[in-house]
């Protein structure tokens, strides 16, 4: 559907269009040229057109999609959260530290892990593992003695020994026991090995979380320990002698916490835990409030699923102020506070470029001209339509007139597709019917008026008149959470930025499922399923962005359709301005993605030169054509699974 188009518009008016002014803040805004530059230091750093720098990326074979990562980011990220816990704990006095890790289930890729295990060493910045494999990522990159490293999830005994020995390298592992049964093959290893790991305990609280992931804590939840067994635990650890390596209590209330109050009740019922377990005799010294910590994805700062009504400094200040005043009065030491933050520390670093491939629309181009033996359903939308286009008068009685030219456009159109069934009308003129539906569905939405209710049937043509974006990309590779969870991302054009958008489209992918599409984008607090672009221009490549997706959408995606992963590169600031490319992923191959799905692509190639054979010798192929078709394929087994310019 298009949209009025009108001057004045300014790069201001896209920024509020888009959010960019809520959720771009410090490090995407719109410059001079229309284009989003990115500021990947904040605002201490210099500023890249993103439009030149996927340019010059093209320039150097790397082709649309393309993740870009910003490495400053990260560590920009790390800093704001550090910064945060430290003018809290000088606000209110307190006597402990922050010492952070990541989760590395939010982000496995090896750079970005080793970029922030580098970045945060000044801060003795930790890693949480919570699966065995994620235990030797950490192992491997982790060589600072005084870092964290939390070990969730489930655990076997092999998992327990292993952090048992790492003591031995220098790690400071902490076995975190979530289940009953660890406590017992947690003794057992200690008891062979002659050692014990640092030991926490993860509490199971009443306090309940809100949001998406609001059901996934409480008396259910899939990991914890409830107070009665929290109980016995301690009594099992202090009959094996194990209590003195009790250091630290664990607790989780949900990912994406959109309401900081939810965070204050958890924050007193673990705070009260951790005082009742250092008076059971355990020394503590550790409080670990899990994860959680939102980011504002639509910029509306409300409480939202796709935002929060708080600010990293008043995450900071709740936590710091809640601890100290469970622990002070009680007479407890005040402990280290670790956080295990991944969205608010990696959804920023990272986001995704892809280009349009072209667009479709319900509207017709252009309407037949009437013919003098035009079958009367035909005539009758034609008088429809030019009574919608006379239409004048009073806001409410044009309303009423409107709804009744789209009843009796609505039964026209079903009266030519009855005469079609039985063979009274052709397919020329089904089709000039369809065409003038259309055509008074858009005349009816150009002319609803903005300030009253609208009727719902009415209200929904928008929608219908949409048209379709064809986005080289796959959902379910790069971007799974708008599929699974309905997760919303800004999706913005990252130019054209100082033009007034004159479409209202949805994004398809290049899968062949329904559900590979984008259609709820981020509103003012609200979402909205269609969104504003540009129209296209045949010369220019058309860029959008997918941004904040730098958490979990790189680790969740599949194969869908043997879509593989895109090319990747990470971007540094360097002095002056300008920038240097760091490292390069280049993405799977179709020849990667077959051999993922156990297919030999030698095999296949093969197959095919002995069907072409046949062929030849049939004559039914040419020897040249033979040789291009198996160059074709040889070419697509070492080419990225996505379009080619």
């Amino acid at each position: 559907m298009q949209v009025a188009d009108s001057e004045g518009w300014s790069i201001q008016d896209s920024a509020a269009l888009y959010g960019l002014d809520r959720w771009g803040e410090p490090y995407f805004t719109i410059n001079g040229r229309g284009h989003i530059s990115v500021q990947p230091q904040g605002e201490r750093g210099g500023s890249l057109d993103l439009v030149e720098l996927v340019s010059e990326l093209r320039g150097r074979n790397l082709g649309l999609p393309l993740l870009i990562r910003f490495d400053d980011i990260l560590e920009d990220r790390l800093e704001r959260l550090h910064a945060a816990f430290e003018r809290a704990i000088a606000q209110y006095s307190y006597t402990g530290r922050y010492q952070g890790v990541f989760p590395v289930k939010c982000n496995q890729q090896r750079h970005v892990v080793e970029e922030l295990v580098i970045c945060g060493k000044r801060w003795n910045f930790g890693l949480e593992a919570g699966s065995k494999a994620e235990l030797l990522i950490a192992l491997s990159l982790l060589d600072d003695p005084e870092a964290l490293l939390i070990c969730n999830g489930y655990k076997d005994r092999l998992y327990i020994e292993t952090a048992i020995l790492a003591r031995r390298l220098g790690r400071q592992p902490v076995v975190v026991i979530e289940q009953p049964d660890e406590v017992d093959r947690i003794i057992e290893a200690s008891k062979s090995l002659g050692a014990a790991p640092y030991i926490g305990v993860r509490a199971k609280l009443s306090s309940r979380s809100t949001g998406r992931w609001g059901s996934s804590v409480g008396d259910k939840a899939k990991f914890g320990l409830s107070i009665p067994e929290l109980l016995a635990t301690v009594e099992r650890l202090q009959e094996s002698n194990l209590l003195p390596d009790l250091r630290l209590l664990h607790f989780h209330i949900g990912s994406q916490i959109n309401d900081i109050a939810v965070l204050k009740d958890a924050l007193q019922e673990a705070g009260q835990i951790y005082v009742e377990l250092t008076r059971l005799g355990a020394p503590m010294g550790f409080l670990d409030v899990g994860g959680g910590l939102g980011i504002d994805y639509d910029g509306s700062r409300t409480a939202s699923a796709a935002s929060t009504n708080y600010s990293l400094q008043n995450y900071a200040n709740d936590v710091v102020a809640t601890v100290r005043e469970c622990c002070e009065p009680n007479g407890v030491a005040v402990p280290t506070l670790v956080s295990e933050s991944g969205r608010a520390i990696a959804s920023h670093f990272s986001l995704l470029v892809f280009d349009v491939l072209g667009s479709s629309s319900a509207l017709p181009a252009s309407i037949p001209n009437a013919s003098g033996d035009e079958p009367l359903t035909v005539r009758n939308l034609r008088d429809t339509l030019s009574t919608i286009q006379e239409l004048s008068g009073t806001a409410d009685a044009q309303l009423v007139r409107l709804q009744e030219a789209w009843n009796d456009a609505l039964k026209f159109k079903q009266d030519a597709l009855a005469a079609f069934r039985l063979g009274y009308m052709g397919l020329p003129d089904r089709a000039t019917a369809e065409q003038l539906t259309w055509a008074c569905a858009d005349a009816i939405a150009q002319r609803l008026p903005k300030d009253q209710a609208i009727p719902e049937e009415l209200a929904a043509l928008n929608k219908a008149l949409a048209g379709t974006y064809y986005a080289n990309l796959s959902i379910f590779r790069s971007a799974p959470d708008t599929w699974a969870i309905d997760q919303l991302f800004p999706v913005v054009p990252i130019q054209q930025l100082d033009q007034r958008p004159t479409r209202l489209a949805n994004l398809a992918d290049l899968t062949c499922d329904s559900d590979g599409r984008l259609d709820r984008f981020i509103g003012d607090g609200q979402p909205k399923q269609l969104l504003e672009l540009h129209e296209l221009d045949d010369d220019n490549p058309y860029l959008i962005g997918l941004f904040l997706s730098g958490a979990y959408q790189e680790v969740m995606g599949n194969l869908h359709n043997l879509f593989g992963t895109t090319n990747a590169v990470h971007i540094r600031l360097s002095p002056g301005g300008s920038y240097r490319i760091d490292h390069v992923v280049r993405g799977d191959t179709n020849a990667d993605v077959l051999e993922a799905m156990e297919h030999d692509p030698r095999a296949l190639l093969e197959r095919l030169r002995v069907a072409a054979e046949a062929a030849i010798n049939n004559g039914q192929l040419r020897i040249d054509e033979s040789r291009r078709l198996l160059d074709h394929i040889e070419s697509s087994l070492r080419q990225t699974t996505y379009l080619q310019d």
